[in-house]
């Protein structure tokens, strides 16, 4: 016999997490194994048409770096990363701008679609919603630092039902400008931050942040993450993630998670279990 307690009680479990987010935005970082694998894509979507259906306000922030280095590396242009961050050379943007902009970004669209929700594919070029200038006064080339959002272009979507898919591509400056590659992380902060979002959630391929026992720490303020950059345990590709985390909290964003999005419907589970499956962040 079925356990139905058990189903009853992950359904009121959830329910005051349903109360909490229902009308809320959510700004979903969405990048790594859950872009790229069949099922996982299958189950985000399916995660998606949950919040919309109950009334959340999902905005999708994507990234693309996996079939961005395929590509590089079949034309023999060279990648290099530093502290996590691609430097992007002209020819590299070229490709970058197709594949995010074009491939990926229509892609996840066409799939949202499908499942059932009213979404629509825009890059951060699109009515001007990202502004940016070259990072670190052009270390990494032709990636760059948002300094203007438009969020009320977001705004303007969501109030006609329609989830936003977002490209992390930035105007330049000045006009023929060929723009600038933004690390997903920070666009989908930067993001969060102008539309005031309740929460802003970043798929990646590992738990969360691991202390120096590999075990995942489950909650963590601005100054507990300060010492963690600190002493060495935060590095690499985790920096650009949990400076976008910090960012959206220190922006007035409620709490920033980092999830595995190689589990089934992490999504979910983060949003409406007690228990959660990640790193949360919180300003205090």
């Amino acid at each position: 016999m079925r356990n139905y307690s058990k189903i009853v009680s992950i359904l009121l479990d959830s329910l005051p997490y349903i109360r909490l987010f229902r009308g809320s935005k959510i700004v979903i970082k969405y990048g790594g194994a859950a872009q790229t694998s069949p099922n996982l894509k299958e189950q985000f979507a399916i995660d998606i048409v949950m919040l919309y259906m109950l009334g959340i306000k999902p905005i999708i922030v994507h990234g693309g770096g996996k079939r961005i280095n395929e590509l590089l590396d079949n034309l023999k242009i060279p990648s290099e990363f530093v502290d996590g961050l691609r430097v992007t050379s002209i020819d590299a943007l070229k490709i970058v701008e197709m594949v995010l902009s074009g491939e990926i970004n229509k892609e996840i669209t066409a799939f949202l679609n499908f499942h059932g929700v009213n979404a629509l594919g825009l890059s951060g070029k699109d009515a001007s919603l990202f502004q940016a200038k070259p990072k670190d006064n052009g270390k990494y080339g032709y990636t760059g630092e948002i300094f203007e959002t438009r969020g009320e272009v977001i705004d303007n979507l969501l109030a006609q039902n329609l989830v936003p898919v977002i490209a992390p591509i930035a105007c330049g400056e000045e006009a023929g400008h060929p723009g600038f590659n933004i690390n997903a992380d920070s666009a989908a902060s930067a993001i969060a931050i102008a539309t005031q979002a309740k929460r802003a959630i970043f798929l990646t391929d590992t738990q969360g942040v691991l202390d120096k026992n590999g075990e995942i720490i489950e909650s963590l303020n601005i100054g507990q993450t300060e010492n963690l950059y600190q002493d060495g345990t935060i590095s690499g590709g985790m920096i650009p993630k949990v400076e976008a985390c910090l960012d959206c909290v220190k922006g007035g964003v409620e709490k920033a998670h980092i999830i595995d999005g190689r589990v089934p419907h992490s999504l979910l589970l983060e949003l409406f279990t007690s228990a959660g499956i990640g790193t949360e962040f919180t300003a205090e």
